[in-house]
């Protein structure tokens, strides 16, 4: 029975070849599409659930309000955390994560130079009570002593690999690394984990190290009881029967014994789930060595992708499934009046459906990779199609396979299994079958329609936003503008004068200023200050600074309102501020906030307003312009060097020669630290990677889901025209002429797209508005969006359709009526 539908379905399949191509392509795209985006979720929500006690596992963090709004901060105060651990109650266990950032790594060799492993990402000081709350597998050595003493180092085994490469793991055991200048001794190995985790250090250093090393106490400032730092997290597992409120309560109350509640700022202490992390709920990141984190949103919006295309397909099969209906009136009439029940036919159309989804399935399969590959600038490393390793993907494909038969063949088998014998088999089922089925193929072909026109609304529009934000003026100057961080593990004032003067000197150079960040930058630190003006006390919390010389707010074109400029005699008492920080302030011209004093400012007593700038954007679009100042550079926030190179002449070359110049000079001066340099325009537009890859892929989908629905309408005009061949000539013989005879076939269509068109524009004018309100400072929805898109699905779908109809309507009507 079985072998007979399938040899009846090939034949089916063999006799209308183009309609099965255009279903099997339709159906691949949908699945492929399906398939990736479910490799691509699956990853995202695979993380960590290798814990076995991950719904006890809690990261502490930090949240600061205050009146302007609140600050989420994944670290805890390192004194917090040495008190936690022994006096907070419910918690089996805690653990610290401190991250060194990037040191060089030196494996000392006795009979050479020592090997050196440059800027590791994933060096971390904790304790051995980090090997209770996430489970390693123990290769060498053991977690009971392991970390017990100060200057000791456990690695993973991918990291023991890199740097003993020769000996095997119970060997490296008593060997030294260096990290930078802090000499440890391996003391345990462990199995690197292999499922997904947002724990990715590969060396652990003895947390005790910082109490005996003065340079890692005064990173970790062990007495400062307000501050915070990403790099200073901790992790707690509480004991199954623990409630989390109680645990916040009891760390609540020991930080504000510590350090008391502030006017206009209140700090407090919760618990972030471990399943939240990765997802950074509440803004708080990824864990400090791991910092892709991924977004719900993100993750529910590829789904809905999914889901439109592979709808679009499934209408395409059914669109042209029962535009055919008809060519099978006979058959199945035959088959009914030879005995077949209607539950055997829908059995036999669901078994055709359930073919071509399995051609597709395995198309789809086998364009997985090649999708991955194309798209493997903007997914994360590690997604790939492995059934071996995966094989919830063939539980998935094979689900996918019945959903997919099922929604693409369950209205055609019944439609086609409900046909009468006697009605079929006396040439009355054509009639009756296009009352019955024109609604729903105009019904389907409309949501077509809407899902293509919606793509290409909201590709019109995030492709219109990304533009604003690279082109918009930012209130300083960006183009043709470098920065270059010297080197800041042993910076050299000496050295960095030198290349100061030796950059000054190049002909290329219009400019060179010392500073920290650009104006525009990712890492603007804040601070917060209390003016009083004699009536009252205005705090200003959480506000941003900058630092740079006397050139900096020349090098960048920023405007300076009133006062003076930043002078090489001036202290770090004296400092600039931006026109929002002087309207919060409550001034009204910038004439008036000059000369005045805030105090508590940066850890000083009085600092003074000596001039006001412009305001400019400090981060992307999506923040609003903050209150900011400008403080004199040191050397702590000096190390960058700003260069304002000189315009290009037209064979554009003078830029290059300067960089290759300035790599010379680099080299001469610091020759153990690679060269390193960005635009600041280029620093600016990765501010918007993100919208990039989201106006990426929704133009990959905008163009798929243009095509699939292009593929439907063709079948259905190459049905339709078939259908109508007696009609077209004889309307060509009484006169009609070619421009008629498309018209006449296409009209119904416009009125499909114009219909579409209204539908769609409201709910695309609202989710437009909703993703816009993500940016501060966003450009305007227009109307010209929807009319573009309307219009340019109106002339995709008229002109494939027209590859039909204006060959029916060219065609000799002689042949056409020849039967008759």
């Amino acid at each position: 029975m079985i072998k007979n539908y399938f040899k009846i379905a090939f034949r089916g399949f063999w006799r209308h070849k183009l309609f099965t191509l255009i279903n099997i392509i339709g159906l691949s795209i949908g699945i492929s599409a399906a398939l990736v985006i479910y490799l691509i979720v699956h990853f995202d929500l695979s993380f960590d659930k290798f814990e076995k006690d991950g719904n006890r596992i809690y990261r502490v963090v930090t949240n600061y309000t205050y009146p302007e709004g609140s600050v989420p901060n994944p670290g805890l105060s390192t004194p917090l955390q040495l008190a936690a651990k022994n006096q907070v109650s419910g918690v089996e266990t805690s653990a610290p994560l401190f991250r060194l950032i990037l040191p060089d790594v030196y494996i000392p060799k006795s009979n050479s130079k020592a090997v050196k492993f440059k800027q590791q990402k994933t060096v971390a000081l904790t304790d051995g009570d980090y090997f209770n709350l996430v489970h390693y597998k123990w290769l060498a050595g053991s977690a009971k002593a392991a970390l017990n003493e100060p200057y000791q180092v456990v690695l993973t085994s991918e990291q023991a690999k890199i740097y003993f490469p020769d000996i095997a793991f119970e060997q490296m055991i008593g060997k030294t690394v260096i990290y930078d200048t802090l000499k440890t001794t391996v003391t345990g190995i462990v199995q690197t984990i292999q499922e997904n985790t947002d724990f990715a250090f590969h060396d652990f250093i003895s947390f005790s190290t910082a109490f005996a090393n003065r340079g890692l106490t005064s990173q970790l400032r062990l007495t400062n009881w307000g501050g915070t730092s990403v790099r200073t997290q901790f992790f707690v597992k509480l004991l199954p029967t623990t409630s989390l409120t109680n645990v916040e309560q009891q760390l609540n109350t020991i930080l504000a014994k510590n350090n008391p509640p502030k006017k206009d700022r209140l700090q407090t202490i919760s618990l972030q789930p471990l399943r939240d992390i990765h997802f950074s709920v509440g803004g708080y990141g990824g864990i400090i060595a791991f910092d892709q984190v991924a977004n719900k949103t993100t993750l529910y919006s590829l789904l809905a992708i999914a889901a439109f295309l592979l709808l679009l397909g499934c209408i395409n099969f059914i669109n042209l499934t029962t535009a055919q209906a008809t060519q099978r009136a006979k058959e199945i009439g035959i088959r009914k009046t030879m005995g077949s029940s209607r539950g055997q036919l829908i059995v036999q159309f669901l078994s055709e459906t359930f073919f071509i989804t399995l051609i597709a399935v395995i198309i789809s399969a086998l364009m997985a990779p090649f999708i991955l590959q194309l798209f493997s600038g903007f997914i994360q490393t590690g997604i790939k199609l492995d059934v071996v390793h995966q094989p919830g993907i063939l539980v998935f494909l094979l689900i996918l396979t019945v959903v997919v038969s099922l929604l693409s063949g369950f209205y055609p088998a019944i439609i086609l299994s409900g046909y009468q014998p006697v009605t079929v088999l006396k040439n009355q089922a054509q009639s009756s079958s296009k009352t019955r089925n024109a609604w729903m193929r105009k019904s389907l072909t409309v949501s077509q329609f809407v899902i293509a026109q919606f793509f290409i609304m909201a590709t019109v529009l995030v492709g219109k936003q990304i533009y604003y934000s690279t082109h918009k003026e930012l209130g300083f100057k960006k183009d043709g503008v470098i920065f270059i961080n010297s080197p800041w593990k042993n910076r050299n004032q000496s050295k960095n004068l030198v290349f100061f003067n030796k950059l000054q000197a190049m002909p290329q150079v219009e400019m060179v200023s010392m500073g920290n960040d650009a104006p525009s930058s990712e890492n603007t630190s804040t601070t917060e200050g209390t003016y009083i003006d004699g009536k009252k006390e205005i705090r200003i919390g959480d506000f941003a600074e900058k630092f740079g010389d006397e050139n900096y707010i020349n090098l960048y074109h920023i405007k300076l309102l009133a006062g003076r400029n930043l002078q090489p005699a001036d202290s770090n008492q004296a400092f600039l501020v931006n026109l929002t920080l002087v309207n919060r302030l409550g001034f009204k011209s910038p004439q008036d906030a000059v000369g005045k004093i805030i105090s508590n400012f940066n850890g000083d007593t009085r600092m003074e307003i000596i001039g006001v700038v412009s305001d400019f954007h400090q981060e992307s679009l999506h923040a609003p312009i903050a209150p900011l100042a400008i403080l004199r550079a040191n050397n702590e926030f000096g190390g960058v060097f700003h260069i304002a190179l000189k315009p290009q002449s037209a064979d554009g070359r003078e830029w290059q020669k300067a960089l290759t110049n300035m790599q010379a000079t680099w080299n001469g001066l610091y020759p153990n630290d690679d060269f390193e340099y960005e635009f600041v325009d280029a620093s600016i537009a990765k501010f918007y990677e993100k919208e990039q890859h989201t106006a990426t892929l929704l133009s990959w989908a905008t163009g798929l889901s243009i095509l699939i629905s292009c593929l439907g309408l063709l079948g259905l005009a190459i049905y339709t025209t078939n259908q109508r061949t007696k009609e077209i000539g004889v309307r060509k013989v009484l006169g009609a002429s070619v421009a008629q005879i498309v018209t006449l076939l296409s009209t119904e269509l416009i009125w499909l797209i114009v219909l579409a068109f209204v539908l769609v524009t409201p709910v695309a004018f609202w989710a437009m508005n909703k993703w816009m309100q993500s940016f501060a400072d966003r450009t305007t929805v227009s109307w010209w969006i929807f009319a573009a898109s309307g219009g340019a699905m109106l002339v995709a779908a008229v002109f494939t359709s027209s590859l039909q109809t204006v060959r029916a309507a060219v065609a000799n009507p002689v042949k056409s009526l020849r039967s008759e």
